[in-house]
């Protein structure tokens, strides 16, 4: 465990240490170019700092063992970080759009310099890059904070991207462009905050993959001595899998062979899934019982 936590530390400062170098040069260089577009994608990289920050935060406190108050320890820490960072996300994705409004009713008869496209195309491989590293690293140790991190390293890229468009389609003749191009950047904020905010809320109120509790059931359907699933119920604590099992059973069993079954399930969620924390409930088949 104690791995997982420093490698997915690692990715957020990756993250951070990017977005530190790419927000300064976008903002100095957005200030000398006067591009709207360029402003805008620096301060989406500042608030991806704040945000890739929270997601460490959370990633330390995740790692603190079981307490009295905390019995099932600290992992949900990371879910409220990812929630923390999207709130931040929305809140200058706002702000960018209020920006970019006020500025499309300016006269902007000049276009940036082109230096500022440069600056976003060589930020837009840097991000790509990054994002890679992420979300390998986010599928490896099936991290949700590091998933959101990665989400927000794609959508900078691709909001760069969308800065370069404006910035060069402002050379022909459109400046305005450049303010559009800030819009879009706005809009793309805020809508990665949304999901990522969705995501977070959604492991915070136990919500959880349908069909993998529809593999589960059928990988504990397979074990030896079970008559029947009654019920499964799983949830997430950071990136492990705690789930609950009901499975009805022969009643003439002993309790030795009840056991049995139950170490049975455990073993085969361990192994199938990789799923460490199962708790099996045993209950008589009432069918059996009749008979």
């Amino acid at each position: 465990m104690e791995n997982y936590y420093e490698q997915a530390q690692k990715g957020a400062w990756v993250s951070i240490l990017s977005y530190i170098f790419l927000s300064t040069c976008k903002l100095i260089i957005a200030g000398v170019t006067a591009s709207s577009a360029l402003k805008a994608d620096g301060l989406n990289n500042v608030t991806d700092i704040i945000a890739s920050i929270a997601v460490l935060v959370g990633l330390k406190i995740s790692k603190k063992p079981r307490d009295n108050d905390h019995p099932y320890g600290h992992s949900r820490a990371e879910h409220i970080s990812s929630l923390i960072a999207s709130f931040i996300m929305m809140v200058i994705g706002l702000e960018v759009l209020v920006d970019a409004g006020q500025s499309l009713f300016m006269d902007k008869s000049e276009a940036p310099n082109l230096l500022a496209a440069w600056v976003g195309l060589g930020a837009a491989a840097v991000m790509g890059g990054v994002y890679r590293y992420n979300i390998k690293l986010a599928k490896k140790l099936d991290s949700q904070s590091l998933y959101a991190v990665a989400k927000d390293n794609l959508s900078d890229a691709l909001v760069s991207i969308g800065a370069v468009v404006g910035i060069f389609g402002s050379q022909f003749g459109l400046p305005w462009l450049d303010v559009v191009a800030a819009f879009a950047v706005g809009i793309i904020i805020c809508k990665t905050a949304i999901e990522i905010f969705k995501e977070a809320a959604h492991s915070l109120t136990d919500g959880f993959d349908e069909e993998k509790l529809g593999h589960y059931k059928e990988s504990i359907e397979l074990v030896e001595g079970v008559k029947e699933v009654e019920d499964v119920k799983a949830r997430k604590l950071g990136n492990q899998v705690v789930i609950d099992v009901t499975v009805k059973v022969d009643p003439h069993l002993n309790v030795i062979k009840s056991h049995e079954i139950a170490d049975q399930i455990e073993h085969i969620m361990n192994d199938e899934h990789q799923i460490k924390d199962t708790l099996v409930h045993i209950e008589p088949d009432a069918y059996e019982k009749q008979k």
